[in-house]
């Protein structure tokens, strides 16, 4: 099975960053097309788009300064699959990707992808006061997977911080 294009240009505003593809994303070639998850309405509701846009159109969120990664690229039914050799090379190359691209914010989609990057357990959500690359904002919102226990409002709330943050790193570039 393969893995997804990632949807990458220099000086994005904003980064996400998820685990893996899933298998569905996978057979599309789209981020986030399981219709379990439910991403594109949290990013919509959280205002960071002007309306609930489809998986297929992802890459069409370039165009807002957002682009898409994970930390591994294999799909696989669910993140526990992920080997711990896949981690550490994953690792590698997404700290190489931030570093590349430079995007402004990275949003970790889930807790558990941002452990695995950044080898820290003790996580809050929001913006890291510890980065791992010094000159990218690291933000850590809860996984968009239908599996989350959290309440939805509850999850759109953290990811509805994501805006007023991308304005700062604008106004702090002027």
């Amino acid at each position: 099975m393969e893995g997804i294009l990632d949807h990458l240009k220099e000086g994005l505003d904003l980064l996400f960053i998820g685990f893996n593809p899933s298998i569905r994303s996978s057979e599309t070639s789209h981020h986030y097309a399981n219709p379990n998850n439910r991403f594109w309405r949290i990013i919509h509701e959280a205002g960071l788009t002007p309306r609930k846009y489809q998986p297929i159109e992802d890459r069409t969120l370039l165009e807002l300064g957002y682009g898409f990664t994970n930390i591994v690229s294999r799909p696989t039914k669910a993140a526990n699959e992920i080997t711990k050799e896949e981690y550490i090379q994953g690792r590698q190359e997404l700290k190489q990707k931030i570093i590349t691209f430079k995007p402004k914010v990275v949003c970790f989609v889930g807790k558990g992808v941002y452990q695995q990057y950044s080898k820290k357990r003790d996580i809050l959500w929001g913006v890291q006061d510890e980065r791992v690359i010094p000159e990218t904002i690291e933000f850590v919102a809860p996984s968009s997977s239908g599996l989350v226990r959290m309440k939805i409002d509850d999850v759109i709330s953290i990811y509805s911080k994501l805006p007023s943050i991308i304005e700062e790193t604008k106004n702090d570039h002027r």
